[in-house]
């Protein structure tokens, strides 16, 4: 044999073997990884461009105002506050017997459901017309920046329960809410 049919193998071209082989693995996993961001990106649904964002919003802005003075189309309506105070004693009378005061047992608590409670007008809208073609009479409350769907006819825990297994079963997720 002569010496050009040997193959010298020393570690300089050891190190340089490896080395163009972990540049290689190290471009494949890149080019990989980009490739899988691509196919996410594609299989991802578009979101909506500025123009149709702009599209979607209402046109004159008093129209836009109503909903917040409570005259836009879904009736909101500001939610009150009812202060209770306490029971007035009445006067006792010098030398009359008093009168028995006779007290109204406590009226049942009035329950209703919510069904959201959002910033966005549109998604409370959407609800509301959701709730009214599934049956049900809905109103819409601006409490604390929240618009807050809700039944519009309050009643007892108990009705409200089996309401609320309905709505359940129409795609809801509602919860109780008392009536101040």
């Amino acid at each position: 044999m002569s010496q050009r049919d040997q193959i010298s193998v020393n570690s300089q071209s050891i190190l340089w073997v490896a080395g163009v082989g972990v540049g290689l693995l190290t471009l494949a996993f890149v080019l990989g990884v980009q490739v899988g961001k691509q196919s996410a990106a594609l299989r991802r649904p578009m979101q909506k461009g500025m123009e149709e964002e702009l599209r979607d919003l209402p046109e004159p802005l008093v129209d836009q105002l109503k909903f917040f003075e409570g005259d836009g189309p879904d009736k909101l309506v500001p939610a009150q506050k009812v202060e209770v105070a306490a029971p007035k004693e009445a006067p006792k009378s010098e030398g009359k017997p008093e009168a028995k005061v006779i007290e109204k047992p406590p009226a049942p608590e009035a329950w209703t459901l919510q069904l959201v409670a959002t910033a966005e007008v549109a998604e409370a809208k959407r609800t509301a017309d959701k709730a009214k073609v599934a049956g049900f009479a809905t109103t819409t409350v601006k409490e604390k920046g929240q618009l807050k769907v809700r039944l519009a006819k309050p009643a007892d825990r108990a009705a409200m329960d089996k309401t609320a297994e309905k709505l359940k079963k129409a795609g809801f997720k509602p919860f109780a809410v008392k009536v101040d």
